[in-house]
């Protein structure tokens, strides 16, 4: 049997390959820093692979790879046994917005379950709106122009915008054109969403138009795409968000453009929460699923 690397060498790679930061890492660990960069040498040369970069502390194809098995292997061994004598689980709560976790993380969800069965996933609805904190969350969710101040983050999605209306409301109301003059704009009834208003489309083609004060409004990104369906006028849609909408043929662009919203998704977590394998384990898996949907 192939020799199995010291715990020491796992633990300082996972932990590597999660802070990118030699001096970190050490004081996590209670070494000195030449201590890291000897168990990471003594690793790779057990395995006969390069796992990092020669900057940054970038993770090489091999190292990538690694990582994830490593990581299943800690959670394996962190978890206790169950009375029955199986292996036990882990729950990871994760506090998320209704329109992106249903357009965007529900339809990956299965990826992670396969890779890591032994965590049980708790998810929680969370307002955008309010972005407040969810206290038993271990992962948040936050929807906004950033940087988020209380916590830690990592930015997840941008996105760019664009006029949206129904089929059925083009041909009652339209053509509308680019929807790119004030004329144009204001034969139009705009559905209002205070997490995506109207001035960023105003401001990218230089109108003077304000946002406006009455008509209908929802404070969910779902809800106005669903209203722009129904009838009830023009919306501004989330090209990756809304994809579902378009696809579909349910919701119709009025412009070829397409301007970039000023708010982003983001991913906070309290300081120390990455020290969890599971909090580590599922905000790279996410970062790489909107990356890429095999992931």
């Amino acid at each position: 049997m192939r020799r199995i690397p010291p715990i020491q060498g796992l633990l300082a790679f996972e932990a590597l390959a999660r802070r990118r930061n030699v001096t970190q890492v050490a004081d996590e660990l209670h070494v000195t820093p030449s201590a890291v960069s000897h168990r990471i040498r003594q690793l790779e040369t057990q395995l006969g692979v390069k796992l990092f970069g020669r900057s940054g502390f970038t993770l090489m194809t091999e190292g990538t790879a690694y990582l994830t098995r490593v990581r299943e292997a800690l959670q394996l061994l962190q978890a206790s046994p169950d009375p029955d004598g199986g292996a036990g689980t882990t729950r990871l709560r994760v506090a998320v917005t209704p329109t992106f976790s249903r357009q965007l993380l529900l339809p990956r969800l299965a990826l992670f379950r396969h890779r890591y069965p032994e965590i049980d996933l708790v998810l929680q609805v969370a307002l955008p709106a309010l972005n407040m904190p969810v206290d038993e969350a271990d992962l948040e969710l936050r929807f906004g122009e950033g940087p988020v101040t209380d916590r830690e983050s990592v930015q997840l999605l941008s996105d760019d915008v664009t006029p949206v209306c129904s089929p059925e409301y083009l041909h009652e109301a339209g053509p509308f054109d680019a929807f790119d003059t004030e004329a144009t704009i204001g034969r139009a009834r705009l559905i209002r969403c205070p997490l995506e208003p109207w001035r960023t489309w105003f401001q990218a083609h230089g109108l003077p138009t304000r946002e406006p004060s009455d008509g209908d409004q929802f404070n969910d990104i779902g809800l106005t795409l669903d209203a722009a369906v129904a009838g009830f006028g023009v919306a501004l849609l989330r090209l990756r968000l809304g994809a579902a909408w378009l696809d579909s043929g349910r919701l119709v662009r009025l412009s070829p453009r397409a301007v970039p919203s000023p708010h982003h998704y983001f991913l906070c977590w309290r300081p120390g929460t990455l020290e969890r394998w599971e909090c580590a384990a599922f905000v790279d898996w996410l970062q790489a699923a909107l990356r890429d949907p095999t992931s």
